[in-house]
């Protein structure tokens, strides 16, 4: 994995700098997520999941070793809340367990504080945490508000609404849903005329973007009219496989992989390459995290 850290109000040629590489286990990486205070970053895959401490760049002991029972992992989300709670992170696997860990305040090991295995057991391929519904408990028990079923769609991004509904976004079918946050009911839909190989959402500037599998990352608008915005135009790719896609820089970039070793930054008014980032000479980049506090970009 390549490590990056920007710069963006430098008066330099190149904004991001290569900071390092995190060398992991073999097999292949499905999810990134950097805490929101930027000190730990999470991976997950084929092998289990792993955690580092990015200043010291040194692996963080973690207490949870099920990942030949439980599944790839799919997806992973940092937890954060209004009542300090220890550093926590989910995540779900293709056998469909969720799990958390939180960090021990005595030996600052992660721990599995609960797992729990969701429906038929069908692959969790999206999650998100809203940090707003959170009531203080530090206690963790999961409890359903609703449950959905969307004919056809494969949810591949999700994310919650400021208005308390939720967004899903259809893998196959290129759908944008908007779900009522207490009942599921499906208020709006449309497609997006591409299938959608992950999806971002930046409420403050109204607007998502998607990786459209052919030529590069489309943005919309939240609301009004369902025509696109503009298009990231990326080189033609070889292979047609998801790439995530970010925004960075509280909205004015847009950060996405490639199958080719680099890593894309755009300026999301202007739709112009900002800058192009290195990760190898080939391969697939399909995996992306952006840190939000600190800036920083970690990239698989």
């Amino acid at each position: 994995m390549s490590f990056f850290t920007s710069s963006l109000f430098a008066k330099a040629k190149r904004h991001f700098r290569h900071e390092t590489r995190f060398f992991t286990y073999g097999g292949s990486i499905h999810a990134l997520a950097i805490s929101n205070d930027g000190q730990a970053l999470a991976c997950g895959g084929t092998e289990g999941i792993k955690l580092w401490d990015i200043k010291s760049r040194k692996e963080l002991t973690c207490s949870t070793h099920h990942h030949e029972s439980r599944g790839t992992i799919s997806c992973a989300v940092w937890i954060t809340t209004r009542q300090g709670m220890a550093a926590t992170l989910c995540y779900g696997t293709g056998l469909g367990y969720i799990v958390f860990l939180r960090r021990s305040h005595i030996d600052m090991q992660f721990q599995e504080t609960c797992a729990r295995r969701l429906g038929s057991g069908f692959e969790l391929t999206c999650m998100v945490w809203d940090s707003t519904s959170f009531e203080g408990n530090t206690r963790i028990a999961l409890q359903a508000v609703f449950s959905v079923r969307l004919d056809n769609t494969v949810p591949k991004s999700i994310a919650f609404a400021d208005n308390g509904c939720v967004y899903v976004f259809g893998l196959y079918d290129g759908n944008f849903i908007k779900l009522r946050g207490d009942d599921g009911a499906v208020l709006k839909e449309y497609s997006c005329q591409s299938v959608i190989g992950h999806a971002a959402v930046n409420q403050k500037r109204g607007v998502f973007v998607v990786d459209n599998a052919t030529n590069g990352f489309t943005l919309y608008r939240l609301e009004g009219d369902e025509e696109p915005v503009r298009t990231f135009v990326t080189a033609v790719p070889n292979v047609s496989v998801p790439k995530q896609v970010a925004f960075g820089a509280e909205g004015r970039l847009v950060i996405g992989g490639s199958d080719h070793g680099s890593v894309y930054v755009f300026e999301r008014k202007s739709g112009k390459v900002f800058e192009t980032l290195h990760h190898s000479n080939t391969g697939l980049v399909q995996t992306i995290a952006v840190g939000v506090r600190f800036k920083w970009w970690d990239g698989y």
